[in-house]
């Protein structure tokens, strides 16, 4: 009898009345909710007013959540288009998919959009927000484990996840225990925002080089957790296509944290020379 493993939610849907509360759901609104408070104590820590941060995510996180849908749709189109599919189901947000990569940039456009009409540059708001936003991101990934989704192949170690018989691959029925790949990334995203407000305590980085490397490090560990994920994927190449988006992305992040870095120390200074810190303690640095 296996001990060691991790369970499957007993539930992911509860009904309050006629209403279904989805622990999806949840996750992502929890995720951006902490997201929005970091970010804010990060803001009013350099001076600033965090109702500014309020105020752009109300842009940002309606075109983000737009994006992201956009992205799993366009990269598994057959899901909802092919014969005997239903599109009316690309619609279901609620069922999952939700693509990070797409989420992140439709959701950049619509914070561009809110720091135009707050005359705030695009570059600081996006240093802020970076660390909230992985963290966001890590807890959104327990909606895949309500979910029963986007788990990894067969596994027998200690922290396999058992998947129940409704929800395991077609071609595995028997197999029980998968690698639970949304922990490793929930995990990594949390990492991920470690290190990025210890570079922003530690160094006074040129500005949008600390969203830069939230990009270059959230992409390098997709690469090896979609080496280990089994759900459907289009291939270009032999490879998933998400391994190919985070190829660009760290090489694009990449390159903007080379160019960016021989210049000198006053020419990307942050506003007011504060120092944006990572927002748990109180007062301007």
């Amino acid at each position: 009898m296996n001990l060691a493993y991790l369970p499957s939610p007993s539930q992911g849907v509860w009904h309050l009345g006629p209403v279904p509360i989805r622990a999806y759901a949840l996750c992502i609104i929890l995720g951006i909710f902490v997201a929005v408070w970091l970010s804010q104590r990060r803001w009013a820590a350099r001076g600033r007013d965090p109702q500014e941060i309020a105020d752009i995510a109300m842009w940002a996180v309606p075109f983000g959540l737009l994006g992201g849908r956009l992205y799993h749709v366009i990269t598994d189109p057959e899901l909802y288009f092919a014969p005997g599919r239903r599109p009316i189901e690309a619609l279901y947000v609620w069922n999952g998919g939700l693509g990070i990569p797409g989420a992140v940039a439709l959701g950049a456009f619509g914070a561009w959009l809110g720091c135009r009409r707050r005359g705030i540059k695009l570059a600081d708001f996006a240093d802020a927000v970076a660390p909230g936003l992985v963290l966001a991101q890590g807890i959104g990934r327990w909606g895949n484990y309500f979910n029963q989704e986007l788990y990894g192949g067969p596994t027998s170690l200690p922290w396999k996840l058992l998947i129940d018989p409704a929800h395991r691959p077609p071609d595995s029925p028997t197999v029980a225990f998968y690698h639970p790949t949304f922990l490793y990334e929930s995990l990594w995203d949390v990492g991920v925002m470690a290190l990025l407000l210890w570079l922003d305590r530690r160094y006074r980085l040129p500005r949008g080089r600390l969203f830069a490397t939230y990009v270059l490090a959230y992409a390098a560990g997709r690469v090896w957790i979609e080496a280990l994920r089994i759900d459907h994927a289009n291939h270009f190449l032999g490879l998933r296509l998400n391994d190919w988006v985070s190829a660009a992305l760290i090489v694009g992040s990449l390159a903007y944290i080379l160019v960016t870095w021989r210049r000198s120390p006053g020419q990307d200074a942050k506003p007011d020379d504060t120092d944006l810190s990572d927002g748990l303690s109180t007062g301007t640095k």
